[in-house]
């Protein structure tokens, strides 16, 4: 099973249909609204526009785990979203990504190490992980690297699929 197999429902309903970025880069991040790394948005954006074509997508996860940071209505997430930062990225339902309560999604992703070789529960808000065209975890990013660090530019390069 990859992450392309698991079922989870978009920001308004309905199936978000991972299976559809199955051939293509996804950067997973748990998102939101009222954080202090919530200005990450804009630099999710500027990746979304600038790789899109070339089989890339940023996938936005919302959870309100960490300090109730994202208590918004999936309609006040897709709003502020939107209108604060001109998110065009796919977002996904509000979900847990720790705890007994784990969304699925994140049961896959959570074993794979970051560059300090941290594994396990999400820290904070803005986690990322690169999924590679085969649905395999090519990379984890901390919550404070900033989404067009180099370090994530070159991971993202490297993951796109061959043209």
């Amino acid at each position: 099973m990859t992450v392309f197999d698991v079922e989870i429902d978009g920001l308004r309903g309905g199936s978000a249909d991972l299976g559809q970025y199955r051939g293509k880069a996804v950067l997973v991040v748990n998102v939101a609204s009222k954080c202090g790394l919530t200005p990450q948005y804009a630099g999710l954006e500027r990746l979304q526009e600038r790789y899109a074509e070339r089989g890339f997508t940023v996938l936005g996860v919302p959870c309100n785990q960490f300090m109730g940071q994202e208590p918004g209505t999936a309609e006040e997430i897709e709003t502020f979203c939107s209108t604060t930062y001109g998110v065009t990225f796919p977002m996904t339902e509000k979900i847990e990504v720790n705890g007994e309560n784990r969304h699925p999604l994140y049961g896959l992703l959570v074993g794979t190490p970051d560059a300090e070789g941290h594994t396990g529960d999400i820290r904070w808000n803005f986690e990322k992980f690169l999924i590679a065209p085969d649905g395999t975890v090519a990379a984890r990013f901390s919550p404070q690297t900033e989404p067009e660090s180099a370090e994530v530019v070159a991971a993202v390069e490297k993951t796109l699929p061959a043209s």
